[in-house]
Order: C-alpha cells, then sequence, then structure tokens
C-alpha cells in the first residue's frame, strides 16, 4: 500500500484526496450497515431495503400497508426519482415490501451497495408483488361449474383500505340479490392484485361511485 502511494507521489502514510475520499466513503458506509436509523412507519423519508444481495433506495407510500409486516415501496434510483439507469430502466411502480426486508433509513453511505452503482437495472424478478389492488365482480353459473363472465373490474386502487371499504359496499349492496342480478348466475365480489396488462379494461373506482357502477354493467347485461 505504501509502495502504491509512493508511485502517485505521495509521502509514505499520506493519502491523497481522492483516496481519502473513498476511505471515508467505505466508513460511511459499515458505520451505516452497524447501526442504521430506525425508520418509522407512515413517513414519507425514504428507506434503504434488501433487493437480493443489493440494498436499494425506496419511497414508502404512506396510509398503504398490510399491519405491520408489508408496507407498499417504489423502488428508486439512488440518484433520485428521475435518475436513469441506463436503456434498460424501468418503472417498477408500487411494490408490496416485507418490513423485514427494510435495514432502515435511506442514507447515501448505501449507494455503493445498489445495482445503479454495480452499472445494473433491476432485476426481472425483485422478490415483491406488485402493490396495485382491484376488485372483481364475477358472475357464476349456479350449477356449480366455473363457468360464467367478469360482469366488472374496478381499479386500481392505491390503497388497501379504499379497496376494502368498496369491497364492503358492494358486498352488503349484493346481500340478498347475488342470484337475482343475471339470471341463472351468483354474483360475487373478489379482491385481488390489479392486472397491469388489462388497465382497459378497468373501471376506475376514483371517478365513479362503486355501487352505481356495478348497477350499470348488470343494466347492460340484462338489457
Amino acid at each position: 500500500m505504501k509502495r502504491l502511494f509512493r508511485r502517485c507521489g505521495h509521502a509514505p502514510g499520506a493519502l491523497g484526496p481522492e483516496d481519502q475520499a473513498a476511505v471515508d466513503q467505505f466508513r460511511a458506509l459499515l458505520a451505516a450497515l452497524r447501526d442504521p436509523e430506525p425508520w418509522t412507519p407512515g413517513q414519507c423519508q425514504d428507506l434503504a431495503v434488501r433487493v437480493g444481495p443489493f440494498v436499494e433506495r425506496a419511497h414508502p407510500r404512506p396510509g398503504d400497508d398490510h399491519g405491520p409486516d408489508i408496507i407498499a415501496v417504489a423502488l428508486q434510483h439512488p440518484g433520485g426519482s428521475y435518475t436513469p439507469y441506463g436503456e434498460r430502466y424501468r418503472k417498477l411502480g408500487w411494490l408490496r415490501c416485507e418490513t423485514d426486508k427494510i435495514l432502515g433509513a435511506w442514507k447515501p453511505a448505501y449507494e455503493p451497495l445498489t445495482h445503479a452503482a454495480a452499472g445494473l437495472d433491476f432485476p426481472d424478478d425483485v422478490g415483491m408483488d406488485l402493490a396495485h389492488y382491484a376488485l372483481y365482480i364475477e358472475a357464476r353459473k349456479r350449477d356449480d361449474s366455473l363457468d360464467g363472465f367478469t360482469l366488472l373490474r374496478l381499479g386500481p386502487y392505491t390503497q388497501t383500505r379504499h379497496a376494502q371499504q368498496d369491497y364492503d359496499r358492494l358486498t352488503a349492496a349484493l346481500d340478498g340479490r347475488e342470484t337475482t342480478l343475471v339470471p341463472g348466475h351468483r354474483v360475487s365480489a373478489r379482491y385481488a392484485p390489479f392486472d397491469v396488462s388489462d388497465h382497459q379494461l378497468f373501471a376506475d373506482p376514483y371517478e365513479a361511485d362503486a355501487v352505481a357502477l356495478l348497477d350499470a354493467a348488470v343494466a347492460r347485461v340484462n338489457a
């Protein structure tokens, strides 16, 4: 090590500015890993989360949680929301992140551990499911077969509580009417992930009342 610095024109044992910066960065990284800053659920502070062997910057979506075990996050470039990774860079959208993957609050010291620092884009599988939600109102034949059709698709819901509220309202609206709305069928509501590839098939639940959309869908089918 001393011979290397001597060849670079430094006195034995002395570090140049670039070498000192690298040492300081490494020390900051060790300190961040050894003593991560705690994160507080419900706050907007960016988080450091594990994605395979890497550590990534993630922005949480306050209010969208599944209890203490899962929150919704959007993975970001360590340089910020609008910094591209490269030609293959793509936005992954909101993801369901298990809280045991969270190291703590994000610090710039974690940057050397990111995909971006390794010159990589996010992998196809980051180990997190999509955090968009949908309601499917389905009409199934009453002969115990699986035949039927989807009467209405509602989504995407950006918060689980909104989907739950509409699910409860739709279930209440269907109570006692499940077998009379569509002749020969039983109508029920189902809660499931939002299928982005079929987004054109969904009605926006934030632009109209869910029960009114159900009534309109039933009227179209029975017209």
